[in-house]
This record gives structure tokens, sequence and C-alpha cells, in this order.
């Protein structure tokens, strides 16, 4: 089960458009399985699945890089947004409801 959990939330992670952003509530409440904390854990083991998995794009409820803690630098999550042109301040996604991506509206496309 908890691979299959973790593929999923992959899945999904993979669809993040680079430039933009998604939270790990977003993720959980269009899996509808677990809860938050349940993707940031799966995000959290994502390096030992592949390099192919954007998990520097998913970010907490107020656009906070929470999991930067979880990269194997410090800076390296800030880093790789900023590489796709996100502006990150105080550890903070700058224009955060622009750049937010919701999982739901990859299914219109």
């Amino acid at each position: 089960m908890k691979e299959h959990y973790f593929q999923m939330v992959y899945d999904v992670v993979r669809l993040i458009p680079p430039g933009r952003v998604c939270t790990y509530g977003l993720i959980a409440d269009f899996l509808g399985l677990g809860s938050a904390r349940m993707v940031g854990w799966a995000l959290n083991k994502s390096f030992s699945y592949g390099t192919d998995i954007p998990a520097h794009r998913v970010v907490n409820r107020k656009g906070e890089l929470s999991g930067r803690n979880h990269f194997p630098g410090s800076e390296m999550m800030q880093q790789l947004l900023e590489n796709e042109g996100i502006v990150v301040t105080t550890d903070k996604v700058r224009d955060f409801d622009k750049l937010l991506w919701k999982p739901h509206e990859s299914q219109n496309t």
C-alpha cells in the first residue's frame, strides 16, 4: 500500500509544470488518500525513487518552503525554484496565489 501511495503522489507531482507550485494539501485532497503530512512523508522519500520527481515544487498552504530541510542542502529547494523563475523571499514563494497549480486543473487539458 505504501509503495502504491508513494507512486500516486509522485505521478501527481510530475504533472506540476516548471515555474508553478502546488501544496501538500491539494495533492492529498486530489488523491483522496491520507493527509498533507502523508504527501510530505512520501516526498521526503522521493530522492530514493529517482531524480525525475520535482519535489521542490511542493510547498505548504502558505507558500512556504517547509520541506527545504529534507533536500541535500538547505538552500537547494529555493535554488531549484529560482532556476525555474520563481522568486522566493524569506523561504516563501512570492506571488504564490498566481503560481499555484491545482491538480484537478490538469484533468481539463
